[in-house]
Order: structure tokens, then C-alpha cells, then sequence
């Protein structure tokens, strides 16, 4: 295996969230490749289908935040909804054709994603759970189903169609309890507002309440902090997710010329401060960190919902124009943008296609990349990689293939010493601080090239 970019100093702590590899900038046009297109029956036949995971992607938002550099557009004119959903169900048709019925083709977990799902009505979003029923044969009420919401669309009736429809866990974007920092974020939104959405969440009844907050906003001190904290915590969510803001290009906080406290190492302090603040914050009020983002509530229901990273699992599904899907051989998708206009151009293309028998835009990978993947999905958890499950998988160890990584990262103190006596390479409470500097440092050099060669977009 190749070794790692990073010299032996410690790297910046806020590089990059991996929540999926390789990152969809390492992707390209798959019609240049000596094949040309691969057609989705021939990707699929082979694959296992008896634990499938589903995705479907809703690519719009009532407001764009500052920081957000999801594929996704503000509002739908045009009952652009109406033809979105319906090439959404050509393509769910497609798809479910593609994967043939000489096997059992079953789904053990689905969810709802954006953009913002709940941006649909509650008849729409009823036609998107048909599409996952009918058309690909995904039972909602009997698996674990996820939904992503808003404040200003966590509507009473959106709310009791997803209730109805068998949804186990829904996460709503809060980011700030504090108006003044929630405009700092680019997004506008006040307090009772959010306050009012968690009061209908919780009586849909829905099993699961996720909430994500983020630390580093203008302005942010440590007791706005705490003040977020503890109103997220007057709801008990099962879940809470802490995000570092970035401030990327082409975003909203990128535009106005947020970016230069991205080369602020104060910065990077500051936020090093509110994660071991929150952090610490949680795990004394009964909740168990799961990984450096999530925590769970320590008497929470298991909803079987989506822990970091496992969304990149092969056996993947993705529906919508933002939507991944993943075979063991090819992960694919279709075109990816941020800025407005790039954004609409694929959405309009998207609704306008007829035919989705072939993945367009993807990266294949090899047994190299499935290692770096299995490594990167498990020891960013904070219970670590079972040993005797990669040496299952691949007949190796992980100090045979990322010797000089692993090496490397103990040097920095971010391994835990004491997870080899129970057979598991772990981070160290320090590495998954520094979650976001040591997943970069385990891509390839040939990913790390893809995505140095991308075009912003």
C-alpha cells in the first residue's frame, strides 16, 4: 500500500467530512471508458440483493444555507416537483428491471434524503414512498426507514403521512438555537419556529428524533454553545449529530468571503474547543459517542437507521439525481455540482430522461480501494475495527496493507493502545477528534489525484 501524504507533524484537524469513498469528486464520465456506459443489469447480475439498502434523493430546500455544498435548489418552480417524481419512478422502474428476478431481491433499510424530503407535500411525499414500495418492492413499515426535515417544512400533515408510512427515525437540521447565530450561518430561522417543529415531531410519534448542531459559527462562544446543547437536550432526541462548520467553495459563506477563517488556525482551535465541550456535554447527560459526529442516547431505541458511514455499504440503491448507489465493482450517480445554475441544468436533464438502463458518472474500484473503504467505514466508528472481520474479508491485516498510516497515526496518539488486547484497531478519544484529518490521510494517491482534477461546479 501506498503511504500516507501527511508528514509527521499533525495535520489541520478540519479537512475533510468522509462520509463516503471515494468522494463523488473522484468520479467521472463513465461513457469514456473503453466500455462505454455499463448497463445496470450487467453491474447488478452477480451481486448480492438479499440485503439491499435504498436511497431516495429530493434535491430541494425552501433557503440554501451558508454552509451547505449538497447537491440541492431552492424551491421548485413549475410543477417541477410533479416531473421530478416522475423520473424518479422511470428510473425506480428501470432499476428494479436491472436487477432481475432470478434471485430474491430484498431491502433491509431505506431512507429519505436531500436537499430537504420534507420540501414535497405530504400527497407527494406519499407518491415517493410508493415509488420505494411498488416500484422497487421496499416494505417501509418492516425496515428501518430515515427521513432528513427542516424546520419550516416538519409540517403536522408531512409529518403523519411519514408516520403512517412506517418511518423510524427523522433528523432535522436545528444547527443553532441561537437566531443570531443561525443568521451568521446563512440561515435564517427563529427560535419558536424550530421549537414549534420539534413539538410535532414528537407527536408523530415517530421512534427516533435526531438533531444536528453545528460548532464554529461567527460569533460562537461556549455558552451560546451550552445554550444549544441544553435546548436540543429539553427534547431528549435519541440521537444528536455535533458538525464543525466548513465553509466551502461556491457556498453561501464562501460567496460573502467566509473562507479566510478557513486558514485561521485560531479557528481551528476554537473549534477543537466546542467539540470536547459538546462532547463532554453529552456523555455526562446519557448519551454514548458513536463517532466523532453522532451520539446516542444511551436508553434509545435501536432504530436501525444509518450510522456514519455506512451509507457507502456495497448493496447500495441510490434514486434521484443526487443519489450514490454502489456495487462491489462500481460505485456511480449521476453528475454533481454545487453552484445554482450547474445545479438546475442536471436537475432539468434528469427529469427529461427517458432512459436510466446505464450508470453515467461513477469510479470503479479494486481490491486496494474496497481495503481503504472497509478501514475507513470501521475505524471512524468509535467502536473500532473488528480485526477478525478484515482478516476475514481480505486475508491480510491492516498493519500489512496501511503500515506506514497506521504507523503514523500512533505517532500522533490517536490509536488506543488498549483496543489490540480486544482484537480491534480503535481511535483513541483524540483520534476521533481528529476524525476529519485522519480519514483524508487513508485515501489513495489515485482518488487524491481524481479529486485535486475536479472542476468546481
Amino acid at each position: 500500500m501506498n503511504s500516507p501524504r501527511s508528514p509527521r507533524r499533525s495535520p489541520r484537524p478540519y479537512q475533510s467530512y468522509v462520509y463516503a469513498y471515494p468522494h463523488k469528486t473522484a468520479y467521472g464520465t463513465l461513457s469514456e471508458d473503453p466500455g462505454g456506459r455499463p448497463a445496470l443489469s450487467e453491474l447488478w447480475a452477480g451481486e448480492r440483493k438479499d440485503a439491499l439498502s435504498l436511497y431516495l434523493h429530493i434535491p430541494f430546500c425552501e433557503v440554501r444555507c451558508g454552509f451547505c455544498n449538497l447537491f440541492t435548489r431552492i424551491g421548485a418552480p413549475d410543477e417541477l416537483t410533479t416531473r421530478y417524481l416522475d423520473a424518479l419512478d422511470r428510473q425506480a422502474t428501470a432499476v428494479r428491471d436491472a436487477l432481475g428476478d432470478t434471485e430474491p431481491v430484498r431491502f433491509a433499510a431505506a431512507a429519505f434524503g436531500g436537499g430537504t424530503p420534507t420540501f414535497l407535500t405530504a400527497g407527494e411525499l406519499d407518491r415517493l414512498c410508493d415509488i420505494a414500495e411498488k416500484r422497487m418492492g421496499a416494505d417501509l413499515r418492516s425496515v428501518p426507514l430515515s427521513v432528513e426535515t427542516s424546520p419550516s417544512t416538519a409540517t403536522a400533515d408531512r409529518l403523519a403521512v411519514l408516520a403512517d408510512r412506517g418511518t423510524t427515525r427523522i433528523s432535522i437540521g436545528v444547527q443553532s438555537f441561537v437566531e443570531a447565530e443561525a443568521r451568521a450561518a446563512v440561515r435564517p430561522q427563529r427560535r419558536a419556529d424550530v421549537e414549534a417543529a420539534l413539538g410535532l415531531i414528537r407527536e408523530a410519534r415517530i421512534p427516533v428524533l435526531n438533531i444536528d448542531l453545528i460548532y464554529g459559527i461567527d460569533g460562537q462562544t461556549a455558552a451560546s454553545w451550552r445554550a444549544s446543547l441544553d435546548a436540543a437536550l429539553q427534547w431528549r432526541p435519541e440521537e444528536l449529530y455535533l458538525y464543525p462548520l466548513y465553509v466551502r467553495p461556491l457556498t453561501g459563506l464562501g460567496r460573502i468571503g467566509a473562507s479566510a477563517a478557513d486558514a485561521d488556525s485560531a479557528w481551528d482551535e476554537q473549534r477543537l474547543r466546542l467539540y470536547r465541550a459538546g462532547r463532554d456535554h453529552l456523555l455526562a447527560h446519557g448519551y454514548e459517542q458513536v463517532s466523532m459526529r453522532m451520539f446516542r442516547r444511551a436508553d434509545a431505541p435501536q432504530a436501525g437507521g444509518p450510522d456514519d458511514y455506512a451509507c457507502q455499504t456495497d448493496g447500495m440503491i441510490g434514486l434521484g439525481c443526487g443519489a450514490r448507489s454502489y456495487t462491489s465493482r462500481l460505485h456511480y450517480s449521476f453528475d454533481y455540482a454545487v453552484e445554482m445554475r450547474e445545479v438546475r441544468a442536471i436537475i432539468d436533464g434528469y427529469t427529461a430522461t427517458e432512459d436510466f438502463s446505464h450508470a453515467e458518472v461513477g469510479r470503479f474500484t479494486d481490491d486496494g480501494e474496497a481495503r481503504r473503504r472497509h478501514l475507513l467505514q470501521s475505524v471512524l466508528q468509535a467502536e473500532g475495527l473488528r480485526l477478525s472481520d478484515y482478516h476475514e474479508r481480505f486475508g491480510t491485516w491492516p498493519a500489512e496493507d496501511f503500515r506506514e498510516e497506521l504507523s503514523l497515526f500512533e505517532h500522533r496518539g490517536w490509536l488506543d493502545p488498549d483496543g489490540a488486547d480486544s482484537g480491534l484497531l480503535r481511535l483513541s478519544p483524540e483520534g476521533l477528534a481528529h476524525s476529519d484529518a485522519l480519514g483524508p490521510d487513508l485515501f489513495s494517491p489515485a482518488v487524491r489525484a481524481a479529486m485535486a482534477s475536479y472542476e468546481l461546479k
